[in-house]
């Protein structure tokens, strides 16, 4: 049988270039594949997190009037069981979702809220829900997840697009 290295010690040397291309070539190699986030300054994510606290208090209150500041009036919602929504119609939806009795109320599951700065616009926030309410004596719970553009203008902040899937 015929071996790739004549002898042992071509053998070695071969071994050793190979560890020697690995040890010195591999970090590049990994460093190749980092992928490149952007990180998140803290001041934002409080933000962002403050924001969807006060927009669902407001949601799960049932006040129309103070949930509707969030939202620009050039909102699009895209649903993945309902396609694209624009403002007029959500906020219809809304109204009388808030007339029903079962009384529904959102909640964001810890852990699952991320923000990621947009340039010069604002921020995307992403994250799961939790939605409840009492139906015929039981409680409904539905879990889904949801992609939201925030717009900062001046020291506004306003919800401009909204991804809600996982249905």
């Amino acid at each position: 049988m015929r071996y790739f290295f004549a002898d042992v010690n071509s053998y070695c040397r071969g071994l050793a270039g190979v560890f020697i291309l690995v040890f010195l070539c591999g970090p590049i190699i990994l460093n190749a594949k980092e992928k490149k986030i952007a990180t998140t300054p803290p001041e934002l994510y409080r933000e962002i997190a403050m924001q969807d606290s006060l927009m669902f208090a407001a949601f799960n209150r049932q006040d129309l009037t103070t949930f509707k500041t969030f939202f620009s009036t050039d909102l699009e919602w895209f649903q993945d069981n309902g396609g694209l929504i624009q403002y007029d119609s959500v906020f219809y939806n809304f109204e009388n979702n808030f007339k029903r009795p079962e009384k529904l109320t959102r909640k964001l599951v810890k852990g699952t809220l991320e923000v990621h700065p947009i340039k010069k616009y604002g921020a995307i926030e992403i994250g799961t829900h939790q939605f409840r309410h009492i139906e015929n004596g039981r409680e409904e719970t539905g879990t889904f997840k949801f992609l939201m553009i925030w717009r900062k203008l001046a020291d506004k902040w306003q919800i401009t697009r909204v991804v809600s899937y996982d249905h």
